[in-house]
């Protein structure tokens, strides 16, 4: 025989029952849901030309959208400057299957954007007014803006939520350092160090010269720097190549200097590191061991921002997101999922 149950008791039972339903978690979201296109017409796979205007004319960049999220939308910045996208395909393989929305982008003067010849372009201001340009095209607010910077995209990732951050969730600084006059010191007084005495000498005495085209100079740096702090895998991935393959070579000159051995470009004095305790949006740093910057100092980073949490990955370089996935992508998918869910300590 069953109970009976009073009007009061079974008034409180569905009172209940609604409680629960409104607060269990959201449904999951349909791999259809996440595909579904957001455009109308012909499907070019997620790819969109943004129109930027600049002081000297408007010119076009290359984006590609994969997926579909309304509270997490990643928008990746490759280092250089004028490095390309491709390097950052990696992330295909990681945050579409975790349901993040991820947009890869060409930042102008990058191999699949517009590249214009006018070198007043190749400033900081430029670029970071250029990506709260993107931001609005894409439709990325506070409610899902999360932007993730690699090398040069660090520190246009920083510099942009030192003017935009209202407009962000989430910050990611991968393998950069905010300071160009440390990071310079470091390759320096350290890593420079590291190599052999012959081998380094004969880097300097090149460089001395100014004769960057010589063939030797890549042919040293490229074992004796590169594959011990860019990348350590064996055999660099494609993507890394075509990225390298495609450098606009005028602009990352003009901006960073002649090779990743140091700085001495536009760059060169750039330095934020007083500032970083007014980004006040949620804040990963991520270092690595063999990283051509100071994972010391990026621990130390990590510190002056407000809400800043630290990422190291043992066995990673400057493209840890490669060399030890292992590390970098577990450590960057937590932190997503913590800011998202509003668990982020």
């Amino acid at each position: 025989m069953h109970k009976k149950i009073g009007i009061p008791a079974l008034w409180l039972m569905l009172i209940s029952v609604g409680f629960m339903a409104c607060y269990t978690s959201p449904k999951s979201m349909t791999v259809k849901e996440y595909f579904a296109p957001q455009d109308s017409g012909v499907q070019i796979a997620g790819i969109k030309m943004i129109p930027i205007q600049t002081p000297v004319g408007t010119f076009r960049v290359w984006t590609k959208r994969i997926g579909n999220n309304p509270t997490i939308r990643v928008l990746l910045l490759h280092g250089g400057p004028a490095m390309t996208h491709e390097y950052l395909e990696c992330f295909e393989s990681f945050f579409p299957k975790e349901g993040f929305e991820m947009i890869e982008y060409d930042q102008l003067g990058s191999y699949y954007s517009d590249q214009p010849t006018d070198s007043s372009l190749w400033t900081l201001p430029r670029f970071v007014e250029e990506v709260e340009q993107v931001r609005k095209a894409l439709g990325l607010n506070k409610d899902n803006f999360y932007l993730l910077g690699n090398s040069w995209g660090g520190i246009l990732a920083m510099q942009y939520a030192l003017k935009y951050q209202q407009n962000l969730k989430g910050l990611i600084v991968c393998n950069m350092m905010s300071s160009c006059p440390a990071y310079g010191k470091y390759a320096s007084d350290v890593l420079a160090k590291q190599m052999e005495p012959k081998v380094l000498d004969t880097i300097r005495a090149i460089e001395a010269r100014g004769d960057y085209k010589n063939p030797k100079y890549m042919a040293l740096l490229l074992p004796n720097f590169y594959q011990q702090h860019l990348c350590r895998l064996a055999e660099w991935p494609d993507p890394v190549n075509r990225a390298f393959k495609h450098v606009n070579e005028t602009i990352y000159t003009m901006m960073q200097g002649p090779s990743e051995f140091g700085i001495s470009g536009r760059l060169a004095n750039w330095d934020i590191s007083n500032q970083l305790k007014n980004i006040t949006v949620p804040t990963l740093v991520v270092g690595a061991k063999y990283d051509t910057m100071d994972p010391d100092y990026m621990k130390w980073m990590s510190k002056q921002f407000p809400h800043g949490q630290y990422l190291y990955c043992p066995e990673g370089s400057h493209l840890a997101m490669w060399d030890d996935q292992q590390h970098f992508y577990p450590g960057v998918i937590s932190f997503i999922k913590a800011v998202d869910k509003d668990k982020f300590k």
